[in-house]
């Protein structure tokens, strides 16, 4: 009689591939330190790369780039019908002033490659939900940066005529090339990341530090600043052009209030099963 070899149960199974298969979604990957090295001195070096075609990008356009800096110091002269001009204090002046234009330029101009270059770097590291934050805060940041550059560019040419509304008459001002130009760069950043500041609050809020009753019981000290902010970066006598400056500022604040009530809400509804 021929007896039937018995065969173990699964044995034409599909082998098990957990061992291979990759990281559940959602988790996240790992990297070896020498890998991790590496891929940050590839994206310093692009970022690097960068810099430097802005860097020489603002260096061809500087000359029609300062025309319009010192635009708003010529129509202060016109307007007060005033000898107010830039000056050049130092035999170097000229050149340091350039560089100092065109890696700003450089900066501003290669934002989104160099952000891009950090998510990059960032991304392989995230999880689902931390890429869909990250998306989130750059798509808003960007802009609102971009847009309080563009305020504080509304702004310059108000100031500029306050500071020089002070020059006795039959008087003449020569103002410093360097100090003038890094007047101009730190009013940029300061509105740049005052709009980007709300971008931050919502980020603390999603990371469970800072929750909407905090921001809610401090919503007067944050007008208060806004219009603090407003009063020092825009020294005109009139109260419209603070209230412009201010108003946005307060408007994104109570945007990131809301959207941290949305957030506090929806995951106390998600805790709630757990702790019954």
């Amino acid at each position: 009689m021929v007896s039937l070899t018995s065969v173990p149960p699964y044995a034409d199974a599909t082998p098990d591939t957990r061992a291979s298969s990759g990281p559940a979604p959602g988790r996240r990957k790992r990297m070896p330190l020498r890998e991790h090295l590496a891929e940050l001195r590839t994206r310093l070096l692009l970022v690097a790369g960068g810099l430097v075609v802005g860097a020489v990008v603002g260096w061809l356009l500087y000359d029609p780039l300062l025309v319009l800096l010192t635009r708003p110091l010529h129509l202060a002269a016109a307007t007060q019908h005033k000898d107010i001009a830039l000056n050049f204090t130092a035999l170097g002046s000229p050149l340091d002033t350039r560089i100092k234009v065109s890696l700003f330029l450089a900066v501003m101009v290669t934002c989104p490659w160099w952000l891009y270059q950090v998510w990059a770097f960032v991304t392989p590291g995230l999880t689902r939900r931390e890429k869909r934050h990250a998306y989130g805060f750059l798509g808003a940041a960007v802009p609102l940066f971009l847009g309080g550059a563009g305020l504080s560019w509304w702004v310059l040419p108000h100031a500029v005529d306050i500071f020089a509304s002070f020059v006795p008459a039959g008087s003449s001002q020569y103002v410093n090339a360097q100090e003038y130009l890094s007047f101009v760069m730190r009013l940029v950043l300061a509105f740049g990341v005052a709009f980007v500041a709300p971008v931050l609050l919502v980020a603390l809020n999603l990371a469970g530090i800072v929750r909407h009753e905090t921001l809610a019981r401090g919503w007067r000290w944050a007008v208060l600043l806004a219009f603090v902010f407003a009063a020092v970066m825009t020294p005109t006598p009139d109260a419209l052009t603070m209230v412009l400056v201010a108003a946005p500022i307060c408007a994104l604040y109570f945007g990131a209030l809301g959207v941290a009530v949305w957030h506090d809400r929806r995951a106390d509804r998600r805790t709630a099963p757990a702790a019954a």
